[in-house]
């Protein structure tokens, strides 16, 4: 009967140890997953942060140089204006302004956040910019000096070498670059331009 007992006693003993254990075990995990869940979405969502706002060398290259290339494009298109003598020339002109304009603005707003410079409005000067297609002094005295056809005629073939240039440097930014909102802008650019190519293209073989 003692051995019974002992015996008995011995299982109760294992068991409440068996669950007692086995609630720690739960306990533990109940905190630990959610907590170990929780950090590892912060982590995540630093990630995904941090790589949203990452930027690169390339990045400002193409914001520094894309600036004073879309002011020229917004000082041939407010030549259009006035000294155009087509109506679809002028519109496409009015078009190009009011798309880059607020570009222009984005692109600055992005330099000051990278603590990069922003190129000041006076210092571009036409013959001193390497980006591709800009004009040069001497294109640009010769579509101020246009007018009528002939002004129609020289804006157009102008900007397509300009637009052509603008595509390619948004090329090398979608290609080199790392902030994904400039990766963006460079496909607009490719896209809105490129069409605008074609359109140009159109109206100089009437």
């Amino acid at each position: 009967m003692t051995s019974y007992r002992h015996a008995a006693r011995k299982a109760a003993i294992a068991a409440a140890l068996s669950a007692a254990a086995l609630t720690l075990t739960a306990c533990g995990g109940d905190n630990g997953s959610p907590s170990a869940t929780a950090s590892t979405s912060a982590s995540a969502s630093a990630s995904d942060s941090s790589a949203g706002s990452s930027y690169n060398a390339a990045d400002v290259s193409f914001a520094q140089g894309m600036i004073p290339h879309h002011r020229q494009a917004v000082e041939m298109a407010d030549l259009a204006a006035t000294r155009a003598s087509s109506a679809e020339v002028k519109k496409l002109a009015a078009e190009i302004k009011k798309a880059q304009d607020p570009e222009i603005k984005t692109l600055s707003g992005w330099l000051t956040s990278w603590d990069a410079q922003v190129p000041t409005q006076g210092s571009m000067d036409h013959s001193g910019h390497s980006m591709p297609g800009m004009m040069g002094d001497s294109d640009m005295s010769t579509l101020e000096k246009a007018t009528g056809p002939a002004f129609d005629t020289a804006f157009l073939k102008l900007m397509v070498k300009h637009h052509e240039g603008a595509v390619e440097m948004a090329r090398t930014e979608k290609s080199e670059g790392a902030d994904q909102r400039a990766k963006d802008m460079a496909d607009a650019i490719i896209t809105s331009q490129s069409a605008e190519i074609t359109r140009m293209n159109t109206l100089l073989d009437k």
